[in-house]
């Protein structure tokens, strides 16, 4: 009898009291069928109570399969990633944010492509579909869809949410993609990468958002924005490596 496959969940956190506990009740609850989970959880430093809430929800759910890894001090987002992603033992993984703004119960339907044969890498596409989407910021949404733009003429691709959280690999794919950035960088250096692998079969699904406002506990910024833009010239004109 085989051994059934396991979905990595990747969760990068800082300064998450007010929800982690929330979106870690909702992955415990998941019903992915055959697949199983695991949830590999990076604190970044965090300087509110993220730290003793992530270790005492362990202690009060003993049994479940999660681990938490600590930084030492705060790298970035896609540092907590990485990590992650080193520490990940599933077939599969998904980038999971440790705020209330994509729901783990669409992680069924990023499987599927995968599960099925067809897809090795499946973004969770904000902009298509018809699941509900928070009305929030113009220049925001602009500035998504220019990004996806540039991303995809550097890379050659006809995604329409490259900075979406949501993006689900085969382990096998994403753990030897050579990766440096260590905050939002991330999306685009990743969608850089993943792009040059050859015969790489990527798909997108759509999904629901539940955006926040700065109010409500949103980080990224513009600084964050004109990042993204040299990462996609960088990694889509000049950093060619790929793998490790």
């Amino acid at each position: 009898m085989s051994t059934p496959a396991t979905l990595s969940i990747v969760i990068p956190v800082y300064n998450e009291e007010k929800t982690i506990s929330m979106i870690l009740d909702v992955i415990l609850d998941l019903d992915l069928g055959d697949i199983g989970t695991e949830m590999v959880i990076v604190n970044d430093c965090s300087t509110d109570g993220t730290k003793t809430i992530i270790e005492e929800y362990i202690a009060a759910h003993s049994k479940a399969p999660i681990s938490l890894i600590h930084q030492e001090k705060n790298m970035g987002k896609g540092a907590a990633i990485r990590k992650g992603i080193e520490e990940a033992t599933g077939e599969f993984l998904v980038i999971q944010d440790a705020d209330l703004e994509y729901d783990p119960r669409e992680f069924k339907e990023l499987l599927e492509p995968i599960i099925n044969g067809h897809a090795d890498v499946v973004y969770g596409s904000r902009f298509m579909g018809s699941k509900p989407h928070r009305i929030l910021f113009f220049w925001h949404s602009l500035g998504n869809s220019m990004l996806t733009f540039l991303s995809n003429m550097f890379n050659n691709l006809n995604l329409t949410d490259m900075e979406t959280c949501y993006k689900m690999f085969r382990s096998e794919t994403i753990k030897k993609v050579y990766l440096r950035e260590n905050r939002f960088g991330f999306e685009p250096e990743v969608t850089a990468k993943i792009s040059r692998i050859p015969g790489i079969r990527i798909y997108e699904v759509g999904i629901s958002y539940y955006g926040r406002t700065y109010e409500e506990g949103k980080k990224i910024n513009w600084k964050d924005g004109f990042r993204a833009i040299y990462c996609i010239v960088k990694y889509g004109l000049f950093s060619k490596r790929v793998y490790k």
